[in-house]
């Protein structure tokens, strides 16, 4: 696990570094949604990561978010976001990653997410905990809701559907210390994983956006699950992480919006 955690690390950080190069000069945005960017240094990424992680292991599977699927008979899966923060890339906004997990058997056994601009590496493996740049990190200690301060998103089909997390985030605002919106779900989980945010929730996410984020904030002795507190799936539908100070209490402040 030790060299496919050194390969993940070292992939996503040879990706990010192209990315980082190019931010401000990207050429080319199509659109998959109307606010749902993809942009060549998406693809490129994507590219670069898939080729050098199947070079190594030939065998294993992808799930990525722009065109990688592949479904193999090995153990191991791994799932991409080559680029995620994609439209605050296209816009010259420094704050986007790279984020890889590894799945083997179902379960995410490893996590690596690379934030560029900062040149922060997160890195989480089951059992082993959660690490920054080679440091040890942990969620905040944090014990009241009304002291936290908290990240969300919005969904790609927030003009055309009204469970769009308006309501949630309206309902949370009157309730804590302050609520942030980074556009990059994986760096936010990140950032519950090292105590910068106390808590996290969103929507209508796809497993690229959480599969190492969610791993992250387990592994800094956080709390992962969906709106009602289940175990968090990969589809994305309804995440929610904390410090697991108040975790109880958000799932609360959630019911009374639109899920």
């Amino acid at each position: 696990m030790e060299t496919l955690r050194d390969l993940a690390a070292r992939v996503a950080r040879k990706a990010g570094q192209v990315l980082q190069k190019r931010l401000g000069r990207t050429k080319r945005i199509d659109y998959k949604g109307a606010v749902n960017l993809v942009t060549e240094m998406d693809l490129l990424s994507e590219k670069i990561i898939v080729s050098e992680i199947h070079k190594h292991h030939p065998n294993h599977g992808f799930l990525a978010e722009e065109k990688a699927r592949e479904q193999t008979l090995s153990p191991y899966r791994w799932i991409i976001d080559p680029l995620d923060g994609t439209t605050n890339y296209a816009h010259g906004y420094p704050v986007y990653g790279v984020s890889i997990a590894l799945e083997r058997q179902g379960e995410i056994v490893l996590g690596v997410v690379y934030d560029p601009p900062r040149d922060e590496l997160f890195v989480a493996q089951k059992g082993k905990g959660a690490r920054l740049n080679g440091r040890r990190i942990r969620v905040s200690s944090v014990r009241e809701l009304s002291r936290s301060l908290l990240a969300t998103g919005f969904p790609y089909d927030l003009r055309d559907n009204p469970v769009n997390n308006f309501d949630h985030f309206q309902n949370f605002a009157y309730r804590v210390h302050a609520v942030r919106r980074s556009g990059s779900a994986a760096l936010d989980l990140c950032y519950v994983a090292a105590g910068r945010f106390d808590g996290f929730w969103e929507m209508k996410l796809g497993p690229w956006d959480l599969a190492a984020g969610s791993l992250m904030v387990r592994e800094a002795g956080g709390k992962v699950s969906d709106f009602q507190g289940r175990p968090l799936g990969l589809d994305g539908s309804c995440v929610l992480a904390s410090n697991g100070q108040f975790h109880g209490e958000m799932i609360k402040v959630l019911k009374k919006g639109r899920v």
